[in-house]
């Protein structure tokens, strides 16, 4: 077993299956114990199972130390009570990877407000109530001592969160806040020297296997060293790392891992700038400005009608 996490502790929502899975299992492998916190329910959110028992009983297996949590990461109650017992039971939680997630794939003229209003709260608000949570404590930690603590938050956002999905207008909205709540959070946290970044991982998982053709396989059943692009336990070594003291000069950074490559995403710069001279702006004559001067300096390949 590694060394790279020991001694410390963390905490994985979402992670019964999946990806989560794979992280749980990935931090386990490097010394840290685990609280494997999944409510159990389908995809689409319906239900509630025990599934983070069975990634405990995986992780005890291998000689890891890991408790379950079966709390609703969308409500306020829930979430501080999975947190306070995270800290009751091991004493402290040095490390917090918000992953649950769900999906309710629909256009958005198909599309309910329920749709819309789970998937916000499961991906958004609970990533937000988790952090806070953890936030609070991490800074009483901090002025009750020597001013910083050890603290990583590692979010999670999608390609298609990010660039736009056909179907996806909730989980696109509630993974954008996500990024964006990492970059504000990496700011808050900077003083008392907590990292906050996300990983935008891939894999067919239940919930990408919709879109995805095949069965999704989870980390715990193909051989550790079979690679598989497909495999969703792939982007966990990443996070592993950003969760570890190696990490500590890494914040505010979006982290793709995806099969075999790592790359950086950036956010949104100001790009293809035009000025008009101290004048206010005429509509009448901005659609030259923009077919010359605006897009075809970003895209030059961008075509316009007539």
């Amino acid at each position: 077993m590694s060394r790279l996490l020991e001694g410390k502790v963390a905490l994985v929502t979402g992670a019964g299956h999946g990806i989560g899975r794979g992280h749980a299992l990935e931090l386990a492998k490097h010394g840290a114990t685990v609280v494997v916190n999944d409510l159990g329910g389908s995809v689409d959110g319906e239900g509630s199972s025990r599934a983070a028992d069975h990634v405990v009983g995986i992780i005890e297996s291998r000689g890891g130390t890991a408790s379950s949590d079966y709390g609703d990461i969308g409500d306020e109650h829930q979430v501080e009570a999975m947190i306070a017992s995270a800290w009751e039971r091991h004493g402290r939680l040095d490390i917090l990877i918000n992953n649950a997630g769900i999906v309710r794939d629909r256009a958005i003229w198909n599309m309910s407000v329920e749709d819309f209003d789970l998937v916000m709260r499961v991906h958004a608000r609970g990533t937000w109530l988790a952090s806070r949570a953890v936030a609070q404590r991490w800074r009483a930690e901090a002025k009750s001592g020597t001013g910083t603590t050890y603290g990583r938050i590692i979010n999670t956002v999608s390609g298609s969160g990010l660039l736009g999905n056909f179907g996806q207008t909730n989980y696109a909205a509630a993974k954008s806040a996500v990024a964006g709540l990492t970059l504000t959070l990496s700011l808050e946290l900077a003083s008392i020297g907590v990292t906050v970044n996300a990983i935008s991982p891939g894999g067919l998982t239940r919930i990408s296997a919709g879109i995805n053709a095949g069965a999704p396989v989870e980390p715990d059943e193909r051989p550790e060293d079979e690679f598989d692009p497909m495999d969703p336990s792939l982007c966990a070594p990443v996070v592993a790392w950003l969760a570890s003291p190696e990490a500590g000069y890494v914040s505010g950074q979006i982290v793709r891992a995806m099969g075999e490559t790592i790359s950086l995403l950036g956010g949104w710069t100001q790009d293809a700038v035009v000025s008009n001279g101290g004048k206010r702006w005429n509509a009448a004559t901005l659609g030259r400005i923009f077919e010359t001067e605006v897009f075809h300096t970003r895209a030059p390949g961008l075509q316009f009608g007539s």
